[in-house]
């Protein structure tokens, strides 16, 4: 069992009595009413090698398109020392409650092991949450756990949706059984209810994130990705497919199924990093590029964009499925160079 490392900060963060379910805290679905986005910007040379100032721009374009939707603020801004920029992974996991006995919002810091320790450096990205908290001044749950926000997807009604592939990994809780970790979840998050697929796409290095195969946009309404029989996805993305065809949130609901389609395979040539220690080795290598990689920003959705023909028939799907929000491409051919994009990017802060 790992243990949480814990910040000098932490000392004067308060953590609740009781776990954050019993005390009536939910995780909120993304389209909930949204205070700020957290960001931080590409800065690591050996995650976009060859590309970072290319990726930083389409980073900024990023920004720039989420302000007209949300507040932003950066861990630069707050001061925060990172060491890589996935914050959707390491960062906070906010949970609000409308009990007002207890403050609105809180979050949990679970332990961030860079996706099954398969980079060195990831100390400072791991307290991040503690740093957040309080500079919000708001409680804190530190778990002795590991687990990603990349990971999890609600519907903000009980139900959350994981990949067997990531969740029930050796190199994440190798001591905890599966309904061990649907009880964490659930104590956590405020949810009753998992829906477990199969596992992620080629290429990915966190071990089959839902957050590149399948989203909720509504409380039973899943966008999933589904490929062609000769694209190198196909197999997995219709086992995950098939068990949403299968699943139903937490009231017994029979999910809204909607396809999203699969970019074409992206393909990156990594330089040799010599002494690097990063397992990304030289040599041409497939890229995670995903639609379902998108985020809400209340009125908004930015959506990743590649460079392909299929770009508009995503940006279709989304725009017929969320008709009240402005769906807002941003390119990100770079972005994903550091195998995430605009998801993996951020995290938000509930209103």
């Amino acid at each position: 069992m790992q243990h949480h490392p814990i910040a000098r900060v932490a000392r004067e963060l308060r953590t609740p009595d009781g776990n954050a379910c019993v005390l009536g805290y939910r995780m909120p679905a993304e389209w909930e009413p949204i205070g700020r986005v957290l960001v931080c910007h590409p800065h690591n040379l050996l995650t976009w090698p060859g590309c970072l100032d290319l990726a930083c721009q389409e980073f900024y374009d990023m920004v720039q398109t989420l302000r007209r939707f949300v507040d932003v603020s950066s861990t630069q801004e707050l001061g925060v020392t990172t060491d890589d920029s996935w914050i959707r992974d390491y960062g906070p996991i906010f949970v609000v409650t409308d009990d007002t006995s207890q403050p609105r919002l809180a979050c949990h810091d679970f332990i961030f092991n860079c996706w099954g320790q398969k980079y060195e450096d990831y100390r400072q990205d791991d307290v991040v949450p503690q740093y957040v908290a309080a500079e919000l001044e708001i409680p804190i749950w530190i778990h002795d756990v590991v687990l990603e926000g990349g990971a999890i997807d609600v519907n903000g009604n009980g139900t959350v949706m994981t990949t067997e592939q990531c969740l029930l990994n050796v190199n994440r809780n190798a001591h905890l059984s599966r309904q061990q970790i649907e009880t964490i979840l659930h104590q956590a998050l405020g949810t009753t209810h998992v829906i477990w697929l199969a596992g992620g796409i080629a290429g990915d290095d966190t071990d089959g994130h839902v957050d590149d195969v399948a989203r909720f946009i509504g409380p039973d309404v899943v966008v999933a990705v589904r490929a062609a029989a000769d694209h190198p996805d196909h197999e997995v993305l219709e086992m995950n497919w098939q068990v949403l065809e299968g699943a139903c949130d937490q009231c017994g609901h029979d999910l809204n199924l909607l396809e999203l389609p699969a970019p074409d395979p992206i393909f990156y040539e990594f330089p040799e990093m010599a002494g690097s220690g990063d397992p990304v080795a030289a040599g041409r290598k497939r890229l995670p590029a995903s639609y379902a990689n998108f985020l809400f920003a209340n009125e908004g959705v930015l959506v990743p964009t590649f460079g392909q023909a299929v770009d508009d028939v995503a940006l279709r799907v989304l725009e017929r499925a969320l008709p009240e929000h402005h769906i807002a491409p941003v390119r990100s051919e770079h972005l994903i160079v550091g195998l995430g994009a605009i998801h993996c990017l951020s995290t938000q802060q509930p209103a």
